[in-house]
């Protein structure tokens, strides 16, 4: 609607400047003559032209169409001047002179037109390809970011396999085990665009039973998060950063280990998710590390400053790590 109103107001704009033009060029004639001759003309070519142009986009096709309809506009908009202004008919030694100056506005109308659907075509497929450019920016950004990840436990993990080879091939074996099964989900879920957060969730669990193998009973945990919020689709490998942060960080350097509670809500459409450990709490100004620095990109491309992430010391000793995102139904 809009377009075709600012074709309309184009075109009535375009026909007053016409009129004034012949006017000057032709003093004899009065230009209230010519306001009426050039509107009708010039509404009639916009209205039969612009519509069929609307429907025929073949190139060829619609030259050949415009070679008829643009003269038989024109025509129709004479015939309509006669009419209203009461002067001048076909039978009017000076029609063909009429005929001749309407088909050459037209003409360039016809062509202005075209050339202005061309330019915005231009526009908007420029548009598209850089839309579609930064789109693909950003999901290399976001592989890029977690991928990052997987190396990092990947290779704490085998460490912690080849130090228990001699020591304890039976433990050794177990912890293989376990990282065979994790892989197997890992690899599928964080190359995969939908997943839910009971999906992130699952694969945390498996990440966590591979660190009981080394922590033993310094590590425990609990997981409390209704079953609606697990549906809630949530990107992948975003949630095991904060829980690496927290045994690293907080579980490992307390005598006697401790406990890490995942527990997620919902508040005003946004999801809050927190992971909470009983460790050594937060020292100096610590962020985290490379992991939450990751945790932040990842938030910051996918969901702009509607994701956030924050860390703070709790009541009762030890930090909680708050990631709050918009939800996505």
């Amino acid at each position: 609607m809009k377009k075709i109103l600012a074709y309309l107001v184009s075109t009535l704009i375009f026909n007053t400047a016409i009129a004034g033009i012949l006017t000057l060029l032709m003093p004899g004639v009065l230009f209230w003559h010519n306001f009426i001759y050039s509107q009708c003309i010039g509404l009639s070519v916009m209205s039969i032209n612009v519509t069929i142009a609307a429907f025929v986009h073949n190139g060829v096709t619609r030259l050949a169409v415009l070679c008829i309809t643009l003269p038989g506009s024109v025509a129709l908009g004479l015939t309509l001047s006669f009419a209203l202004s009461g002067v001048g008919g076909w039978s009017e030694e000076h029609v063909l002179e009429s005929m001749a100056i309407g088909l050459f506005f037209g003409l360039i109308g016809a062509i202005t037109f075209l050339l202005s659907e061309r330019i915005e075509m231009e526009v908007k497929q420029r548009r598209l390809e850089q839309s579609e450019s930064e789109k693909r920016k950003v999901e290399a950004n976001l592989k890029l970011l977690q991928a990052q990840i997987e190396p990092h436990f990947l290779f704490n993990t085998l460490a912690n396999v080849g130090s228990l080879i001699d020591s304890d091939p039976v433990l050794a074996k177990r912890l293989l085990e376990r990282l065979n099964d994790w892989l197997r989900v890992a690899l599928v879920r964080a190359r995969s665009d939908s997943a839910t957060l009971g999906d992130e969730l699952d694969l945390l669990e498996n990440y966590l039973q591979i660190l009981k193998i080394r922590f033993g009973e310094r590590l425990h945990w609990r997981i409390d998060v209704p079953e609606a919020i697990r549906l809630y689709p949530f990107p992948p490998m975003l949630l095991q950063p904060l829980v690496e942060n927290a045994v690293r960080h907080g579980i490992e350097p307390k005598i006697g280990g401790g406990e890490i509670v995942i527990g997620a809500r919902i508040d005003r459409a946004t999801l809050h998710i927190e992971v909470g450990d009983s460790g050594v709490g937060l020292i100096g100004n610590e962020s985290g590390g490379a992991g939450l620095v990751n945790v932040r990109a990842r938030l910051a491309t996918l969901f702009g400053n509607a994701g956030q992430l924050r860390l703070q010391s709790r009541e009762q000793g030890g930090t909680v790590a708050t990631l709050e995102l918009p939800v996505r139904q």
